[in-house]
């Protein structure tokens, strides 16, 4: 069925044929009257012999040329320059085919007559094909507004713009109009894009959602990252209008942009962030072909890694996680993706010496990402010992196997929080990266390590719980007014963990540039108006005042001592831990050992270990 019409494409295609037909007929009429000014008695009967008798093989030409160049194949409500181009590839082809057809039927016309007739029927037959886009555009563009329509403003007259407006003038949905356009670009103004004005740049917005009753903005700049992109959207925010974005340029396919490809405006694109961007060629040629192991592969960044991995083509996948809800849920969706992919899905805990012994000798991984952990400060305080156990000597557990087997690289997942902890859990992953350190100046494994600030949208991040604070009427609840994180999303961080492990030469700690910090609370009011509500007024926000552990911000990884660049400026490598090896394998053994016996001492022996860690009092 076609669906411009609802009738089967054979019939209206037929249609068409027979409007050509008419066109041809009318053309080449017209053009012997135009010869003799009009007069139709003043033709000579030879020449209207030679029209009658020219026209069936004229007629018949015609609609076989027109067929082959796919003018029948079209969707016409969306015709644009390619249906031109074909229209004037068809009648490139016609003219050798008319001569023949002059020389074969002996036709003495005058010379006007070919010409003009030519020419008519170009004009005509293109004409038609454009009329019904034109027509539709015009019922578009007619000043009404009606309850419940759509009226959208695009932000962005660039060619996302563009193709953005036609399918959204040419589509059936008659309760959407789009009634203006936004462009920074001075000399883009007054102008008309698809036939929708230019009216301004982005200090216009507030203005023209109200001069042209707009309660829908389209952004449509995929290539605008950054400040920019957040410094628009934060003005359209305030506009109380449904807000959607196309995706990035690293989102598209082929520069592919349309209405189902849209998204709503989420808290990410407020960030300001310019585009996270790594070398996936060598990223990828790197983990080709070798069998690559994740622990707490069913978590936030564990999932997240199998995905990104999954892509490069390993040899095998290995995914090793406790929870075996989230490792379905990874496997189901691996396994729906990437059907050649040797995928294994194992479950088991890094603290269980046996069992990751067993795996290691049984699938012998060249490369290990170990981003199993817990990372919950408030419950890793007050339960401090499981922090140990799983964190630190999980950590050295799994790499004391991957050596065992000869594991070539060793990647640790850690934290912004391990600088100068202040909390149990951060100071068990500045355990975990002396962990890494040490390992790797004993063994001839590769071990580093890649730190990094908060995710957004991991389990337990606040996103996900401010959400459904909103969801429930509130109220929001912010620890503190003015407390501030750094955040990424969760695959810009995953792309720079796998490109700092193709840098790594072993024993550096990789850290990731997060950008500037945010502060919650303006995150917090931001996810509310994004939701359609106005904060403090629809929705009530609480604070609470910081929970044990927790600082009002996080150091600024950039200022660690002795930082290096790498040829990403978003990696860089932070200063060696310096310590006793043989002193801290023996700190460990009493570590595992008070840790086991669940000590009451445990922060006070993590406290001698770890120097910077500083206990919340």
């Amino acid at each position: 069925m076609n669906k411009e019409t609802g009738t089967p494409w054979v019939y209206r295609a037929a249609m068409i044929a027979f409007l050509d037909m008419l066109i041809v007929l009318a053309s080449y009429l017209l053009a012997l009257i135009l010869r003799f000014d009009f007069e139709f008695s003043s033709i000579p009967r030879m020449y209207l012999n030679g029209y009658l008798w020219s026209m069936p093989f004229w007629i018949a030409a015609t609609i076989v040329v027109f067929y082959a160049c796919r003018l029948y194949h079209s969707i016409w409500r969306l015709a644009s320059v390619p249906e031109v181009q074909m229209c004037i590839t068809a009648y490139i082809v016609l003219l050798p085919v008319y001569g023949l057809g002059i020389v074969f039927m002996s036709l003495r016309m005058p010379r006007s007559y070919y010409f003009i007739g030519y020419i008519l029927s170009f004009c005509m037959t293109t004409g038609l094909r454009f009329s019904y886009r034109l027509f539709r555009q015009f019922l578009s563009n007619r000043d009404t507004y009606e309850d419940g329509q759509d009226r959208i403003m695009v932000i962005g007259g660039g060619a996302a713009g563009q193709t953005l407006i036609q399918e959204l003038v040419n589509s059936r949905r008659l309760h959407t109009k789009v009634c203006c356009v936004i462009d920074d670009n001075p000399n883009k103004h007054g102008r008309l894009l698809e036939g929708i004005p230019i009216v301004g740049d982005r200090y216009d917005i507030l203005d023209m959602v109200e001069k042209y009753k707009i309660n829908h903005i389209i952004y449509a700049i995929p290539a605008n990252t950054g400040k920019n992109r957040k410094d628009i959207l934060n003005i359209c925010k305030e506009t109380n209008c449904k807000l959607q974005t196309v995706p990035g340029v690293y989102q598209l396919v082929n520069g592919e942009v349309s209405v189902s490809r849209l998204r709503d405006v989420e808290i990410t694109d407020l960030l300001g962030r310019t585009q996270v961007r790594v070398n996936n060629a060598e990223i990828f040629a790197a983990l080709r072909g070798h069998k690559v192991m994740v622990t707490g592969g069913g978590g936030s960044i564990g999932s997240e890694l199998c995905r990104q991995i999954a892509k490069a083509e390993p040899a095998q996948l290995i995914i090793f996680d406790v929870y075996e809800n989230n490792a379905y849920e990874i496997q189901q969706e691996l396994v729906k993706k990437y059907k050649n992919l040797d995928l294994h899905v194992l479950i088991g805990s890094v603290r269980n010496t046996h069992r990751i012994n067993q795996v290691m000798e049984e699938y012998r991984p060249d490369v290990v990402y170990h981003a199993a952990a817990h990372k919950h400060v408030p419950l890793m305080e007050e339960s401090p010992n499981e922090a140990i156990k799983n964190n630190v000597m999980g950590t050295y557990k799994t790499a004391m196997a991957a050596v065992a087997v000869g594991v070539k690289k060793f990647v640790l997942i850690s934290t912004d929080k391990a600088v100068n902890p202040t909390n149990i859990m951060g100071a068990s992953k500045r355990l975990c990266e002396m962990v890494v350190q040490m390992m790797n100046r004993k063994t001839d494994t590769v071990f580093t390590a890649v730190r990094f600030g908060n995710v957004l949208g991991s389990n337990g991040s606040v996103i996900p719980l401010f959400k459904k604070q909103i969801a429930e009427g509130g109220p929001v609840t912010i620890t503190d007014k003015n407390i501030i994180r750094y955040f990424m999303t969760i695959p810009e961080a995953v792309s720079l963990v796998l490109q700092a492990s193709y840098y790594a030469k072993g024993g550096e700690i990789f850290v990731l540039d997060m950008g500037e910090p945010v502060k919650i609370d303006d995150m917090a009011r931001n996810l509310i108006r994004l939701s359609g509500y106005t904060p403090e007024v629809d929705i009530p926000i609480v604070y609470t005042g910081l929970r044990p552990g927790e600082k009002l911000y996080e150091e600024l990884l950039m200022d660690e001592e002795g930082l290096a660049d790498t040829a990403n400026e978003m990696i860089h490598i932070g200063r060696p831990i310096e310590m006793d090896d043989e002193w801290f394998v023996k700190r460990l053994e009493e570590l595992d050992e008070a840790s086991r016996q669940d000590s009451s001492r445990i922060k006070e022996i993590v406290a001698e270990i770890v120097p910077t860690y500083h206990r919340a009092s």
